[in-house]
């Protein structure tokens, strides 16, 4: 039975078409992966669902029995209440049931009348009845038990809600999602604030959820672990493909593989419709011409774009082996411990991701790295003539009425590579001729974090260095990002959880573990 209908939906903005003749069911126990470039229309499908905008044309229905439950990557809570108060205040009946039961054990406690006993034990057993159907007794245990995974701590889940970071806003907003179990949720990237064991928990909680999810997610494992079916948004229309991401994989390859077959086929058959029309070429060199046409077709297929233009721009390069050398570092935080006796060094060609729960002491090490603070003890030591390049310092620093053109290309190998490299580089980035003359104020942070990104990967600074990279890009961007850092000469240090793109890139890992302290290994 379907609980979310699409019919016939069509959705414009203006006159920029967003969704054609869109046709969707969701049934109550599926899990779909929704995917597509920035501005394929994956939030627009939320919106329609919530009943936040109106189709151009066409109809949604939705059940009206079910309870849908919405988080977005920009949810934040808000307010003087703490999120474990927050949260209780979800179950307000059941509160209700025991501050009465309270009270009637107190009467009980002072009744000497046997009506009036009689009464109260009634009452009470009404009570425990209500309390066994709401499943009463185990609120305090789910509650504790979605803040911990989340990672909230004695101290965090009991601050009042604006002292808290929007990072950790947002994980309170998903926390309070989530222990409201409505039958249908709608998860706009729920992991960009979770380390790995809070996406390993949200994982399991999905598994054992019993209704429908729609989940938008650049975290091609967490996809892979959570849905059944997904659909790509492309072209305006729904492609779908039964399975997880790795299934969607292989079968839109091979669903390529046939339309290249089909169009081939369409093609030649097109040339010889035009040779027989042109009788006269036709009775020349038919076989000839027919060959010629197939041959140029073929040759406009060029093999691995991205990897051919990131090799050719990063040719030039040149780094010597040891660019850093950390030794011995710690770093304190109001008397607390962050990390101590931290110990590598960075090589050329060195993938380093830094891993581990929120509040270890990832960023912490970052912002040493990058001189944003000075460690406790110990010394980072950069090698002469060693520079890098931060994506997240990058981003911050973007002229707002600089042009994107302009920002890329007037920095590090910008300045050196014919601006149609750069400007093809951006376009695989969904750049258009038409972005590249828009200035950074006007972009959306997507859009920013691509144009930091495009200038942090073409820096030609030997080491370069990200602060969860894949948080704020569409898979598109984290694609040609991978590849970039795959074919990249010098070194990459980067904090991140998602896990696909740590195996893609990882040579070595520096693992933060609150209880056996930090390692280093090879991967």
């Amino acid at each position: 039975m379907s609980v979310i209908r699409l019919e016939n939906v069509t959705k414009k903005y203006e006159e920029s078409m967003i969704l054609r003749d869109i046709y969707f069911r969701l049934n109550k126990d599926e899990r779909i992966g929704l995917i597509g470039r920035n501005g394929a229309g994956k939030s627009t499908v939320f919106k329609l669902i919530l009943g936040q905008e109106e189709p151009t044309s066409g109809k949604v229905d939705i059940d009206p029995q079910v309870k849908i439950g919405y988080f977005s990557q920009f949810s934040e809570m808000r307010g003087s209440l703490s999120v474990q108060q927050e949260l209780e205040m979800c179950f307000e009946q059941v509160a209700l049931i025991e501050r009465e039961l309270r009270e009637v054990g107190e009467q009980l406690g002072l009744v000497a009348d046997d009506g009036e006993m009689d009464r109260l034990l009634t009452r009470q057993a009404e009570l425990f009845e209500q309390m066994e159907h709401l499943d009463g007794w185990n609120v305090s245990v789910e509650i504790d038990t979605v803040l911990t995974r989340l990672g909230f701590n004695e101290r965090s889940r009991n601050q009042p809600i604006d002292e808290l970071s929007g990072g950790w806003r947002n994980r309170a907003a998903l926390a309070k999602m989530l222990i409201q179990l409505p039958d249908v949720v709608l998860l706009d990237e729920p992991t960009n604030y979770l380390d790995l064991e809070g996406i390993a928990w949200l994982e399991q909680w999905l598994y054992r959820f019993k209704g429908a999810m729609i989940l938008v997610s650049h975290d091609r494992q967490f996809i892979d672990k959570v849905v059944t079916r997904t659909i790509e948004i492309e072209n305006y229309h729904f492609q779908e493909y039964e399975g997880n991401y790795t299934d969607y994989v292989r079968k839109k390859k091979m669903r390529k593989k046939e339309l290249d077959r089909q169009f081939e086929w369409e093609e030649e058959l097109l040339l010889m419709e035009s040779e027989a029309i042109d009788s006269r070429a036709s009775r020349k060199t038919p076989k000839d011409s027919l060959s010629r046409k197939l041959a140029d077709n073929k040759k406009r297929i060029e093999p691995h774009p991205v990897n051919v233009l990131i090799t050719d721009i990063y040719e030039r390069l040149r780094f010597p082996d040891k660019l850093c050398e950390v030794k011995s570092i710690g770093q304190t935080y109001e008397d607390r411990i962050i990390f101590q006796d931290i110990s590598f060094d960075l090589q050329k060609e060195d993938r380093l991701v830094i891993a581990g729960p929120n509040g270890s002491g990832k960023s912490t090490l970052i912002k040493v790295l990058t001189g944003q603070e000075s460690p406790l003890s110990g010394e980072v030591s950069w090698e002469k003539g060693v520079s890098y390049a931060y994506f997240n310092r990058m981003w911050e620093e973007l002229n707002a009425k600089d042009t994107v053109s302009h920002t890329v290309n007037t920095y590090g190998l910008g300045l050196d590579a014919p601006r149609k490299k750069v400007n093809k580089f951006l376009s695989m980035l969904q750049f258009s001729e038409m972005d590249l003359s828009k200035t950074i104020g006007s972009l959306s942070g997507g859009q920013k974090a691509r144009v930091a990104l495009a200038k942090c990967l073409l820096s030609g600074a030997a080491v370069i260095i990200l602060d969860e990279p894949t948080n704020h890009l569409d898979l598109t961007s984290i694609q040609v990002m991978e590849q970039a850092l795959i074919h990249f000469p010098g070194a990459v240090v980067t904090v991140s959880h998602d896990r696909f793109f740590i195996d893609k890139i990882g040579t070595k890992m520096l693992t933060f573990d609150p209880e056996s302290g930090i390692s280093l290994q090879n991967l």
